[in-house]
């Protein structure tokens, strides 16, 4: 859902950190969802199973699940702190430069907190540091 700010709309207006604070509760919302879903499906689907070869299977699904959780858990912290940066009027802001970061790159990532030429110099760093 794209926000069409109005001709005369300041950058990050009232309507535009409302619109923004419903994505990020929203995403939370669903992230968490997935997380007691994800604890539900291990509970029933534990099973002592006597063949080691199935056994195997399952611990690695579960495996599997639990980093995917681990990463959605890290997302809902970085959420949590977008949320706060929103209440505290830094969000919307490059971190680096404090220039716009931007609605539809906002929309794209919520939890974006730089440009994106500062996020691409950074990118450009890691990789000629860590190769």
């Amino acid at each position: 859902m794209q926000y069409e700010p109005r001709a005369d709309e300041p950058y990050m207006s009232k309507e535009q950190l409302s619109h923004f604070r419903s994505i990020l509760l929203r995403w939370r919302q669903e992230l968490m969802e997935e997380v007691d879903r994800t604890v539900h499906h291990m509970r029933d689907e534990a099973a002592n199973f006597p063949d080691p070869a199935d056994r195997a299977t399952q611990e690695e699904e579960f495996s599997i699940e639990l980093r995917t959780r681990d990463r959605e858990r890290k997302l809902i912290k970085k959420i949590d702190q977008t949320i706060e940066r929103l209440d505290a009027g830094d969000f919307g802001y490059c971190d680096t430069c404090g220039v716009e970061i931007g609605l539809r790159r906002l929309e794209a990532r919520p939890t974006a907190t730089q440009c994106v030429d500062c996020k691409a110099l950074d990118e450009i760093k890691e990789r000629q540091l860590h190769g």
